[in-house]
């Protein structure tokens, strides 16, 4: 859990799984995050081997994030979060009409 935990782990990996992303387009695909967190995510993915970073000498310079074999490894785990987030919505909006006819029923 301490490799892919914490707040935006998850999606940064997930989002990688797509293909190299740059620093802006991950923050523009997760949303919500800001720099400094983003910046240390990344870092502590980076050093737990799961991405890679590549820096192009350009001005600006431009730095690209990618999965490494071994992150790669992660694809089937978020895969079944996923899978298992989508059931729990449709399990919450089965609840919550349940709950609504129950309470036109009774009140």
């Amino acid at each position: 859990m301490k490799v892919a935990g914490g707040k935006w782990k998850a999606l940064i990996i997930y989002y990688l799984l797509s293909g190299t992303k740059r620093f802006g387009e991950l923050g523009k695909l997760i949303g919500g995050v800001t720099q400094r967190s983003l910046t240390l995510q990344l870092r502590e993915l980076e050093a737990d081997g799961i991405i890679s970073r590549e820096i192009f000498a350009e001005v600006p310079p431009r730095v690209e994030y990618s999965l490494t074999p071994f992150g790669l490894t992660l694809a089937p785990v978020l895969e079944a979060m996923k899978l298992w987030g989508d059931n729990y919505i449709g399990h919450l909006a089965i609840e919550k009409r349940c709950a609504d006819q129950s309470a036109d029923t009774t009140g």
